[in-house]
């Protein structure tokens, strides 16, 4: 995993000889700016690996600027965001905010799960602000989101690696 201030490496950096054409396709994973933890990330990773997908983990505390430029550089099939620390609504309105901004990432499916509250009282009244500010899927703390996010990765439409998708495929 890579150091929330520096680049990851290039999904064809990572592995010499990886045949990106056998992935279903590419997923960035990352943390808020304001959460620290990594676990979370670690487990999205793997499971996300699972499923088919190569990941690239941003990390945590990832700043906005640096998630926005390293998604419009990966060109991803999927974004993932995650958090613990219970800011997952604060920094996720303002994420996603910037993320749609970027002509390149408009129609990119984007995700955010985990902690997103400090309290689940508003749990689904968050959750409907976090899809209506542009989230594809939200899936709030608990046992079922992970399997509806397993769910939701698993019926992703391929991508045509062969139509001018990612530079490095």
């Amino acid at each position: 995993m890579s150091s929330p201030h520096t680049s990851p490496a290039r999904p064809a950096e990572r592995e010499p000889g990886h045949d990106t054409a056998r992935a279903r396709g590419l997923v960035v994973v990352s943390g808020v700016a304001s959460d620290a933890h990594t676990w979370n990330l670690v487990f999205l990773q793997l499971l996300i690996e699972e499923l088919g997908y190569e990941v690239v983990n941003l990390g945590p505390c990832v700043p906005d600027e640096m998630l926005v430029e390293e998604c419009r550089l990966l060109e991803p099939d999927l974004v993932v965001i995650s958090s613990v620390n219970g800011h997952g609504h604060q920094d996720g309105l303002r994420l996603i905010g910037r993320l749609r901004a970027c002509e390149s990432l408009v129609a990119t499916p984007v995700a955010i799960g985990g902690k997103l509250a400090i309290s689940d009282d508003n749990a689904e009244r968050i959750a409907r602000e976090l899809a209506a500010a542009g989230y594809d899927a939200v899936f709030p703390d608990g046992a079922a989101g992970v399997a509806e996010f397993r769910n939701f990765v698993g019926v992703l439409p391929r991508p045509s690696l062969t139509a001018g998708s990612r530079s490095g495929a």
